[in-house]
């Protein structure tokens, strides 16, 4: 079995990784095996948004649990689905993981690592931390600084990832976001402001994630300015939303 960094990964906790995927059958075994071989204590389940080709076979195939949603929900709903397994499975700590391959498991160990120290609720993979290794359309660097930077004097501390969907989560979060996790086009950004604001520790952590391998972004200029229409509403909805629940301890 292959190793991270010694102390990274915990001893007692039960882990999850949760996969959402909507027809990514040319993936998510690779994923499936990528995460087993950076931890074999891992569980993996994969939350099949209404997919209609063979991602819930590869993946039961693979050795994943698998949850079918009836239709498509969209990722903000697959993922608390699996915050919802692992809530009433007494996991401690749950990682979102993308079915397309572009989040590398071997980053396991950083993302843990605060919750493990008992640092952080939620840590979010950051791109641009570090090296700063991903190369992104100038557009889109431009957009995601500004809504860092709008989001970071929200919630109050420097963020540089706000779009990320590389995040683990602690049990107060599971609990939390289990019961109460935005559905919108941008979930993250509006998960990420009802976080701070409900009392979660939050905490970005350097990762290196995989440029896109597959096909072309379909990201223009005009959907660029709808995308960023879209991020100032989910902060307005997230800073103003009435929080659903109080954190448990």
């Amino acid at each position: 079995m292959r190793r991270g960094s010694e102390g990274a990964k915990p001893t007692r906790l039960r882990r999850l990784a949760i996969v959402p995927a909507l027809n990514e059958a040319g993936s998510i075994e690779s994923v499936i095996r990528e995460i087993r071989a950076e931890d074999l204590d891992f569980e993996v389940l994969v939350v099949d948004d209404g997919s209609s080709d063979a991602t819930a076979a590869l993946a039961e195939a693979a050795g994943a649990q698998v949850m079918r949603l009836p239709f498509n929900l969209g990722i903000g709903g697959a993922v608390q689905t699996g915050l919802q397994y692992a809530r009433e499975h007494d996991f401690g700590i749950a990682v979102q993981i993308d079915a397309d391959g572009q989040h590398d498991p071997s980053q396991l160990p950083q993302l843990l690592a605060p919750l493990v120290a008992e640092e952080a609720d939620v840590v979010v993979g950051s791109r641009f931390l570090g090296e700063r290794n991903y190369k992104a359309p100038l557009v889109r660097r431009i957009g995601i600084r500004v809504f860092a930077a709008i989001v970071s004097a929200v919630v109050g501390q420097p963020l540089t990832d706000t779009s990320s969907s590389f995040r683990a989560f602690g049990r107060r979060a599971i609990a939390y976001f289990a019961r109460d996790y935005p559905h919108g086009f941008v979930e993250s950004v509006e998960a990420t402001v009802i976080a701070a604001r409900c009392g979660l520790r939050l905490k970005e952590v350097p990762v290196v994630m995989r440029q896109r391998v597959m096909g072309q972004s379909s990201l223009t200029l005009p959907l660029s300015i709808y995308y960023s229409i879209k991020v100032l509403v989910a902060v307005f909805v997230g800073i103003f939303r009435r929080n659903a629940y109080e954190l448990e301890d």
